[in-house]
């Protein structure tokens, strides 16, 4: 739904106190898009609008609030507003604003919480950062094997309103252990007379709570559920995981890949909401060791004074040689990161990946160094040279290196994300930048040496 009334009007609403008509207007605006206007709001002003808002509804602005905004409200909300907004949310959220929130605010956010909220918020908070645990919530409905449909249907109906969700049914033994899974059709369908034993099949799919946060995604994609139980390490039902939870962990990881294949620390916060001195903390590691990477760019060019001053020719096509390397290993690179990340592949199928874009770095350096050969001879030709076996010479020896070059970059761009997730690395940690570095000194050796070798006697 598209807002309708800009943040002016509302404020101007508020000025003049006309809170019934204030009221009436959020009624119908969506929580999303009300934590998108209390973004630009001044803290105070913000408060007034959640003080209108009915209880579930300021919770669910309160979730879509950035981290920093959420914490400035914090701050000002009387002991009642933090009971509120606290005692509507789901104890994985509530945990997932506990993770933010700084020191001091922790304790009387947990204050203003009911004892049994308080209980289980400590519990999940007793689980791994960025695990499942972490990540689920604890209410749901379960029944037993030996209940009848139609116990099960009455027991569903009595806790419905305190479940997250009622597409998934899950069926435990007199220990807590999950046996089995249902839909809520497959209920709904069954005789009302039989066992619930009678309609189950004993097959299910289940999360572990000690688990990072990336598996639930994976696992939510790849049997398209709604819902996915979580237990411990005996098989005890200990809570469920849902669509709209992994949502934002997707988010945040597809981002953090980003950012190191950009060359950065991944960013805590929105970019619009990060301080310019955490985001340079952020960047400046990266460059400095970018930048020392080059000092090895810098003594291979040195390494080959000689050839340059005898040959200065060969100088202008440095910056095509290594850019089509650094090219080609960041595409490898790419493909390698995203299809280990989606379990396209594994990392005991390095070998079948090495020979993949062994053959792909041939084929596509064949084009490329075919390309660059017949380019720069005419290049040379347009520049004054006169065909001959000097300038067929300098064409073979810019292709040779590009078919070498291209190769390189595709084992290295490939072969780093498996070397990184190996070390128990992101593989992500294998940037664009990091890659292009390792394949500029390389380049350099590479195309150097075949000069040497074809142009030997010739202008060398």
């Amino acid at each position: 739904m598209i807002v309708q009334h800009s943040h002016p009007e509302l404020k101007e609403l508020i000025d003049q106190k006309e809170w019934l008509k204030l009221k009436n207007v959020l009624k119908d605006i969506p929580a999303v898009d009300i934590a998108e206007m209390l973004e630009d709001m001044e803290p105070q002003v913000a408060v007034v609008i959640f003080r209108l808002l009915v209880k579930p509804k300021a919770a669910d602005v309160f979730t879509n609030l950035n981290t920093n905004k959420g914490v400035e409200l914090l701050n000002i909300f009387s002991t009642q507003q933090l009971s509120d907004v606290m005692d509507n949310l789901e104890p994985d959220e509530q945990v997932a604003i506990m993770e933010e929130l700084p020191g001091q605010l922790i304790q009387r956010v947990l204050w203003s919480m009911k004892p049994e909220d308080q209980l289980e918020v400590r519990k999940l908070l007793g689980y791994p950062e960025e695990s499942i645990g972490r990540l689920m919530t604890t209410k749901f409905i379960r029944i037993k094997p030996d209940w009848t449909v139609e116990k099960s249907l009455a027991h569903m109906r009595e806790f419905a309103q305190e479940a997250e969700t009622l597409n998934v049914i899950y069926v435990v033994d007199e220990n807590g252990k999950l046996i089995d899974d249902l839909r809520l059709t497959q209920v709904i369908l069954a005789d009302p007379r039989a066992k619930i034993a009678d309609v189950m099949d004993h097959t299910f799919e289940a999360l572990n709570a000690l688990d990072d946060q990336e598996e639930a995604v994976k696992m939510l994609a790849k049997y398209d559920r709604v819902a996915l139980p979580v237990v411990d390490s005996e098989g005890i039902l200990v809570g469920i995981v849902t669509a709209d939870d992994v949502i934002d962990v997707a988010e945040e990881e597809t981002t953090e890949d980003m950012h190191l294949m950009g060359g950065m620390h991944a960013l805590d916060d929105y970019y619009s909401q990060t301080r310019i001195t955490e985001m340079v903390r952020k960047r400046v590691g990266w460059l400095i060791m970018l930048f020392m990477g080059q000092i090895l760019t810098v003594t291979a060019l040195a390494t080959y004074e000689n050839a340059l001053a005898a040959a200065a020719v060969l100088a202008f096509f440095i910056p095509m040689i290594i850019s089509s390397g650094g090219n080609s290993g960041s595409q490898a690179a790419t493909l390698i990161i995203r299809a280990i990340s989606t379990s396209d592949i594994y990392i005991r199928e390095w070998k079948k990946v090495f020979r993949r874009e062994l053959m792909s770095g041939l084929m596509l350096g064949s084009i490329i160094g075919a390309i660059g050969s017949i380019v720069i001879m005419f290049w040379l030709m347009l520049r004054g040279e006169v065909f001959s076996s000097q300038v067929v010479l300098q064409a073979l020896t810019v292709g040779s290196s590009l078919i070498l070059v291209v190769i390189f970059g595709n084992l290295v761009g490939s072969m780093l994300p498996f070397l990184m997730s190996k070390l128990g690395l992101d593989p992500a940690v294998t940037s664009t930048p990091l890659v292009a570095t390792l394949v500029d000194v390389t380049g350099i050796i590479i195309y150097f040496t075949i000069a040497s070798i074809l142009l030997s006697g010739v202008i060398l």
